[in-house]
């Protein structure tokens, strides 16, 4: 393990790197009090552990706050040995509080993230002291036309004959123009975006992205909602209504579903709410940990 200070939102942030599955590492970033509750924040695609920046500093004011790079992305390992489907993913994110040392967290997802978030409070609800859900795909799946391209994506990555002119796509070219109207309205930097993606523009960036992807399935979880009913501990469920690849549906079904959920719904926001309207997600995540956790 390895410890310095760099800048994650605030210039107290301190990075550790883990290990998980047999050396594969994992770079961490930590902000506020060691000893205090601890607080993890899950990116999304195809972000990393800044596009929390702005909910860090002041939720480190009173918590262990830690912003993990996920494995493959950001600052963390790209291994194409291991395995990545979701089953795999929900269950490393266990073996991730492990090599932490982490019984239990507070654990906030998005995109992505909240996906992985909302099996492993389904599956190890002991682990999970509260929850909170992001514009995510959760149980159901994306809007018709980005549900195309995913699919396109996964097929490629797992059909050897197209994976030779799939490596040859403009991956961080693409992310970069879905990113554009982000950065013309001031909420994202080019230099946190480059971090996003830059290292797709490498062969072995792109070998990683497909061998991702080659075990991503697009397809809804149904087996996820029929277990929403069981979640037991305090929840927010916190959502850009105007997100293009998410419908609001999947957060009202959340809130719905999921006894007690307190559903932020952001009007003139879309799938990018800790940039979009960062104060008001802060606020969400902060009455989510003020509420009374049951016995871990």
């Amino acid at each position: 393990m390895s410890t310095q200070r760099t800048g994650t939102g605030t210039d107290r942030a301190r990075t550790r790197s883990v290990v998980v599955d047999g050396g594969a590492r994992v770079a961490c970033w930590e902000s506020g009090p060691p000893d205090a509750e601890p607080v993890l924040l899950l990116h999304g695609y195809p972000a990393d552990h800044h596009c929390w920046r702005h909910q860090v500093p002041p939720l480190s004011d009173r918590y262990r706050v830690i912003a993990p790079d996920l494995l493959g992305w950001g600052e963390s390992d790209r291994p194409v040995h291991l395995r990545f489907d979701y089953d795999t993913e929900v269950a490393r994110l266990g073996r991730l509080l492990d090599a932490l040392g982490l019984d239990s967290v507070n654990l906030a997802g998005h995109d992505y993230g909240g996906f992985l978030s909302l099996g492993f409070a389904e599956t190890h609800p002991e682990r999970v002291r509260r929850l909170a859900v992001l514009n995510s795909r959760a149980h159901s799946t994306f809007t018709r036309p980005w549900y195309a391209v995913f699919s396109l994506l996964s097929l490629a990555g797992r059909t050897p004959v197209l994976r030779p002119a799939a490596m040859r796509l403009p991956y961080a070219a693409i992310h970069r123009r879905s990113f554009a109207p982000l950065v013309r309205a001031g909420h994202l930097d080019t230099g946190v975006l480059d971090g996003y993606v830059g290292w797709m523009d490498t062969p072995e960036g792109r070998r990683w992205l497909l061998h991702y992807f080659g075990e991503y399935r697009t397809s809804s979880r149904p087996a996820l909602r029929r277990r929403l009913h069981e979640i037991d501990c305090p929840t927010a469920v916190i959502w850009g209504r105007a997100d293009p690849y998410l419908r609001p549906t999947i957060a009202t079904e959340l809130a719905g579903a999921v006894p007690g959920a307190e559903l932020t719904m952001l009007d003139g926001t879309g799938h990018w709410v800790m940039d979009e309207r960062p104060a008001e997600v802060t606020a969400a995540l902060s009455r989510l940990l003020a509420r009374p956790a049951p016995g871990r």
